[in-house]
């Protein structure tokens, strides 16, 4: 490897371990390689603004927004009630109540610290009052919040598609909802056995809510997933005006069902989708920058090569993989590990003759696994700090956790039809 591509591979790990901001990380060596090799210093203003001048990813901000939106409305709490009368308590009901709700919320918001915060809030008093340990609590959250990038509709898969043209979004949306469900039926497995073996939930009090009027209470919020999902199959919308749909339904039903949302409130979520917003599409922009500093270099390339050489052959090659990806989504977003190693893992999978698609969905559910597996976890740290519990303390709990979406995962990799038959039958594979 030459001296630039060392820099370019190595400086990132370096300034990020060291503490800089991804974006800046991204920047800083992309910029200081492009200078360094001549490669012309233009390169960097017209990198960062076809990074984010693509259409599809206007559907990034826009989902974002439409998730806080429903995140403040009150939507997961009603949620929550109709999942806990058709569940229960006892027996880990709450458990589960909260893995079925982290469920329905990915179907609305796309991202995994956004719904685990979202039902975090809503459910974490409510289970330490019948009993579950707030470890506990956090670590399951946690694990049900990360079904979101697997749910459509998921930022990631927007990303991905953006990536790698051949991947479509409605493909991608379409194979993510059998794995996306199976991620979630896996980790009631654990929840149940271990909430039963403890006695976690004999605690629980109350009248167990009606069904009926649950249901009407909470279908408007159960309504957002299927206009979404259903506007992109019938071809009304496109991805990105889904996008734009899902907020408008979001202040609908906010402002003048449910009335949790005032002008102050609206004012309040505007300002800080436009924070988050603004942290993603920086760090799309600067790692474009950085991608095509390491495409012209030869960077990825070598890499590739370089792990294709090792002769591990196509299943080696693929737990290699999935290893350092759980390991990346421990430390990293999921747009930012596609954004940054995609340009590594596409010449690999095309090697192999990989389905893009199926692909894709393999990705996002290691990231997904990522996202709650210790010491450094987006969604665990965001249900850590709503319990009041350190990470630490989860450790036991969530690591069962992990073993249950794994499970998942090496299902999705043997049998490919598990996320390939759904874009296949609707005509997108």
């Amino acid at each position: 490897m030459s001296f630039d591509t060392v820099v370019l591979l190595f400086g990132f790990f370096a300034l990020m371990f060291a503490g800089v901001p991804i974006a800046v990380a991204l920047g800083l060596v992309a910029s200081g390689v492009i200078a360094h090799a001549g490669l012309g210093i233009m390169a960097i203003p017209t990198g960062t603004y076809t990074g984010i001048a693509k259409y599809p990813l206007l559907a990034i901000p826009v989902f974002i927004l439409a998730g806080l939106i429903f995140e403040r409305s009150g939507v997961a709490a009603r949620l929550v009630t109709l999942a806990t009368a058709l569940v229960g308590q006892r027996g880990g009901g709450l458990g589960i109540v909260a893995v079925l709700v982290c469920m329905v919320m990915g179907g609305i918001s796309g991202s995994g610290p956004a719904d685990a915060a979202a039902v975090a809030t809503v459910m974490t008093a409510g289970m330490a009052k019948a009993g579950y340990p707030r470890a506990f609590s956090a670590s399951l959250i946690a694990a049900a919040g990360s079904t979101a990038i697997l749910i459509p509709p998921s930022i990631a898969f927007i990303v991905y598609s953006v990536l790698v043209p051949s991947a479509t979004v409605p493909a991608l949306f379409a194979a993510g909802i059998f794995p996306g469900l199976l991620a979630g039926l896996s980790l009631m497995v654990p929840i149940v056995v271990i909430s039963r073996w403890y006695g976690f939930g004999r605690d629980a009090e109350g009248e167990r809510p009606r069904v009926w009027e649950s249901l009407k209470d909470a279908s408007w919020g159960l309504l957002a997933p299927v206009i979404i999902l259903g506007g992109m199959r019938t071809g009304a919308f496109t991805p990105t005006e889904a996008a734009v749909v899902a907020v408008f339904y979001g202040l609908a039903v906010g402002v003048f069902v449910y009335r949790t949302i005032d002008l102050r409130g609206l004012y309040r979520l505007l300002v800080e989708a436009g924070e988050i917003s603004a942290v993603v599409m920086l760090i799309v922009a600067l790692a474009s920058v950085f991608a095509w500093a390491g495409s012209t270099l030869g960077a990825f390339d070598q890499a590739a090569k370089l792990l294709l050489g090792l002769g591990l052959g196509e299943w080696g090659v693929m737990a290699v993989l999935m290893g350092l990806l759980i390991v990346a989504g421990m430390f990293l977003d999921g747009v930012s590990i596609f954004l940054i190693m995609l340009p590594i893992l596409v010449p690999i999978a095309m090697a192999f003759g990989w389905d893009m698609v199926w692909f894709g969905v393999i990705l996002t559910m290691n990231i997904a696994i990522g996202q709650f597996t210790p010491p450094v976890a987006v969604n665990l740290m965001v249900t850590c700090k709503v319990a009041g519990v350190s990470i630490e303390s989860t450790i036991p709990w969530v690591v069962w956790m992990i073993l249950a979406m794994a499970s998942a995962m090496a299902l999705v990799i043997v049998f490919p039809g598990i996320a390939l038959w759904l874009p296949q039958a609707l005509g997108y594979g």
